[in-house]
This record gives structure tokens, sequence and C-alpha cells, in this order.
């Protein structure tokens, strides 16, 4: 056998020699990796997390009787320094046909809905003019946090800017403090917007009869 040919025999038997055990130690490194000890390369325990307000809901029959009036209402607005007075559902505000105001929509003709109705169930209670304010005003909601939740950062101009101009100077406004209460008060883990629950946000507590609390 000539030399070139032995030097090349040679040189197959090293790398075969040294991909067998480096083979072994990188297996080993591998399947240390996924086990416990003291391995700084080692994977984190899993991560457990707290339970929160992932999933509330807010009352609806507090936002029907005590907050979508508000966004009805003819309110100051300081712009460009004037005063003047609009609705939250203007035309050129958050009406939900023509207003240019965002992703937050008012359905300015929506009626009120008895829930006090065995015909008015949930679901058909969903998928009424009322409702779908509801259901806007809520995606403008950190829950728990009224000064972090655009339906309040927005009309104050906090940090933010607001087209409409500035309609609640400060939060002694009491518009603003239903908007907080509202806000404060989601429903218990585990009920819907239409708990029970939510007839504690009324002094007396009853929907019907019992006035708007604030605090």
């Amino acid at each position: 056998m000539s030399q070139p040919m032995i030097m090349l025999q040679q040189a197959r038997r090293l790398l075969s020699t040294r991909w067998r055990t480096g083979g072994c130690l990188a297996f080993l490194a591998l399947t240390a990796c996924g086990g416990g000890g003291s391995n700084p390369l080692d994977n984190p325990p899993n991560v457990s997390n707290p339970r929160g307000t992932v999933g509330q809901k807010l009352s609806y029959v507090y936002f029907q009787k005590c907050i979508n009036p508000i966004f009805l209402k003819q309110l100051p607005v300081h712009q460009n320094g004037t005063v003047s007075n609009n609705t939250c559902a203007g035309s050129g505000c958050h009406d939900n046909t023509s207003g240019t105001g965002g992703a937050f929509r008012i359905v300015s003709g929506a009626q009120s809905v008895d829930l006090g109705s065995p015909a008015n169930t949930p679901d058909v209670v969903r998928e009424t003019d009322m409702y779908k304010n509801f259901y806007s005003a809520q995606g403008e909601v950190v829950f728990g946090a009224p000064m972090e939740s655009r339906l309040l950062t927005k009309p104050m101009v906090l940090n933010v800017l607001h087209g409409g101009g500035l309609v609640f100077e400060n939060a002694d406004d009491p518009n603003v403090k239903l908007i907080e209460y509202w806000i404060n008060h989601p429903m218990p883990e585990g009920q819907d917007e239409f708990s029970s629950a939510g007839h504690n946000m009324f002094t007396p507590a009853d929907p019907e009869t019992g006035s708007c609390n604030i605090e």
C-alpha cells in the first residue's frame, strides 16, 4: 500500500475515535440540560402566574344606568382657548356611523334593556345597541386603574392627545367619579357582566330605584 493511502486510513481512524468520544460528551451535555441540579445551563422552573383580573367583566347594569348617559349629555369642551358644548356621541366624535374618534364608538339611540324580563337573556342583551356601547366602553378600560384607562385619560388629556379637547377638567368632575367607580368595581371572577353583584353598586342595592354609587 502506498504511503499516501496509509496516511489517509490513519487519519480516518483518528477522526472516528474523536467523534465517538466527543459525541458521547455532547449527548451527556444535552441530556443534562433538561434535568435539575446545579447545572447553570439548566431550564428555569415553570412560571406560575397568579390569578388576576384577566377575564373579568365590568357591570352592565351600572353602565346602562350610570355611564352611558354621560356619553349623550351636552358637556363643556375646552379647545384652543375656547369653550363649546358637545356630546361624546356627536357625529364628529364617537358616533358609531360617522364619528372620527378612533375605536371608541357610541350608538346614540341605544335603548335601555329591561334586565328583569325573562325574555332578555344574556345572549339577547348582547345583540342590542346598548350592549355595543358597553362593549366599546369596556374596551377603553384598564381594570382597576381608572387613570390609566383611555375612557378617562382621553377626555382629561392626561399625557395623551384628545382630538375632542379637554372635557373633564379634573378628577372632581361628577362624571369622572362615576366612570372611576365603574372601572374600580369589576364583577367577581367567574361571573359575567350581568352578575347580581352589580346591584351593590347602587344605594339602595336596586338598579331600578337606587342611585349610582361613586365611592
